[in-house]
């Protein structure tokens, strides 16, 4: 249910259910009104079925919103039209989003005598879901933070990692840490 407050997670359970409803695509392509006289029979049949998932897609949209946020959408005939207006309004909440777990990800400092797991587990879904929000770090950005934010107490780790190279998944390096 989109509240105002999970765009980005409305929107790709969104995807995913009507993928699996194979009725997706309608949110991709604009609106299709008619074809041109003498079109085959077959690409009038596909544009009704078009037509049919747009309504059925449209309905689907607003009745997975929360009461005072539909009401809103109701009024707009085109999906396109309903997905960039809550866009505009909704999705610069991405951006805080996405500016506050990768904040976090950078500061969450392991402090010394803590449970690695732990630490480990909390970096890796910072990882995912800044992954999520489409913050783009690569992996190895991610590894250098995540290395950065050891305790004094692991420094002989992390020079032998420099000294022989390290080619490994957020995934494998938390595994050797532990």
């Amino acid at each position: 249910m989109f509240n105002g407050t999970n765009y980005t997670d409305w929107l790709c359970s969104l995807r995913i259910f009507l993928n699996y409803e194979n009725q997706g695509y309608v949110m991709d392509k604009p609106l299709l009104q008619t074809l041109p006289a003498g079109s085959p029979s077959d690409e009038c049949d596909t544009l009704e079925r078009w037509h049919a998932d747009h309504r059925k897609v449209r309905n689907i949209i607003l009745a997975s919103m929360s009461n005072g946020i539909w009401k809103q959408y109701d009024r707009l005939d085109d999906i396109a039209s309903i997905l960039q207006s809550i866009k505009k309004v909704y999705g610069i909440l991405d951006w805080h989003t996405r500016f506050v777990a990768t904040k976090e990800f950078l500061r969450i400092k392991m402090t010394e005598g803590s449970s690695l797991q732990e630490h480990g587990v909390k970096m890796l879904s910072l990882v995912e879901k800044i992954e999520d929000l489409k913050a783009e770090l690569d992996n190895d950005t991610n590894i250098d933070v995540i290395l950065q934010l050891l305790p004094p107490s692991y420094d002989p780790f992390i020079v032998n990692i420099n000294m022989n190279g390290l080619e490994k998944s957020i995934n494998e390096l938390i595994n050797m840490l532990v």
